[in-house]
This record gives structure tokens, sequence and C-alpha cells, in this order.
């Protein structure tokens, strides 16, 4: 695994194998990050990232200028391995351990930027009630973008919100705005 580009370009991280996630692969996170590049400046941008795993969507939204970036996950190796490595990089992230729902019930901040990366088990409906939190919550800043990743077979059109998809290579990311 390693971030894509920006001030940390070409590093390499190496989570512990007995993590339970399933990381983004390289190729899919450089197609999401050219496509958000083209369309949004992250200088000082606050970002979200639910279902934070090894935490990589947040080192590249870090090493492109975002600002503050909160990274849920309920695994506490995760949440100790997202801490350490931020630290070791000096990135502005905070890890926070908490079931994304129940994180999500008691928000408070809005985020330029959500991506959310749920197991790829969710079913429709848990996606349902995830967008809808979101938005009910008003967690996304006007103009915000909310991403959602998820396996080819889910198909997201129908959720409120929802603007468009793009496929690479097995992994879907689904945007939703407001």
């Amino acid at each position: 695994m390693r971030i894509i580009s920006g001030t940390q370009k070409g590093r390499r991280i190496h989570p512990p194998k007995n993590l339970p996630v399933r990381p983004t692969t390289d190729r899919a996170k450089e197609s999401l990050f050219n496509i958000l590049m083209h369309q949004y400046a992250f200088e000082g941008i606050a970002v979200l990232d639910l279902f934070a795993g090894t935490g990589s969507i947040s080192y590249e939204f870090a090493s492109r200028g975002a600002q503050q970036i909160v990274a849920v996950d309920k695994n506490t190796q995760c949440v100790h391995f997202i801490v350490k490595t931020a630290d070791d990089l000096a990135l502005p992230i905070r890890a926070v351990r908490a079931p994304v729902l129940s994180f999500l019930e008691k928000i408070t901040t809005t985020y330029g930027f959500i991506f959310a990366d749920p197991p790829y088990a969710f079913t429709k409906d848990e996606y349902r009630v995830l967008v809808e939190t979101i938005f009910s919550k008003n967690a996304l800043q006007n103009n915000g973008l909310l991403i959602v990743e998820h396996a080819e077979q889910m198909d997201l059109s129908s959720l409120s919100y929802f603007t468009e998809s793009r496929s690479y290579g097995g992994c879907v990311f689904s945007f939703f705005e407001g």
C-alpha cells in the first residue's frame, strides 16, 4: 500500500497482516483521486473517513493538503495503526474508535468530503441507512461530496442523493451530493 501523490508521494505503508480489512487498491485509489483533483481543492478541507480500516484514504487526503481528517473504525487494532502511522508521518488525522452509525448519530461537525468503505457484505438497506444518516445529520458541507466504495454487484443508483458511479477492477465508487 502506498500514498499516490502529494507531500508523502510514494511513501509505502505496511499495515499488519492480521487487520480485518480490505484496503482500497492503489489503482482504484489513484483513479478516484484523479477525478477529485480535477473538481475540488483539497487545501484546508475537512474529511471524514468512515470504516477507515488501514487509513489509506485518510493518508491520501492528508498528503494532498486536507487539514482536518477524522478516521472512524470500530476495530481497535485499525485505530491504533492509523494513530501510529499519522504520528510517524506527522499527518493531521484524528482516529476514533466507534461503530460508524453511532459516531454519525452524535456528529456535530460538517465535512467537505466523506468517504465510506463499509464491508462488502453490507446489504442495500444498510447502505441506504448509512447514506440517509449522513444527509439527515447534515454531516456534509454545502457542495460537499459523499463517496461510498462497494462491490460491483451492489447497485446504489436508486438511493437518495446519488449522482454517479465509477468502476475500477471489481470495486465501485458511488458519489452522492446534497
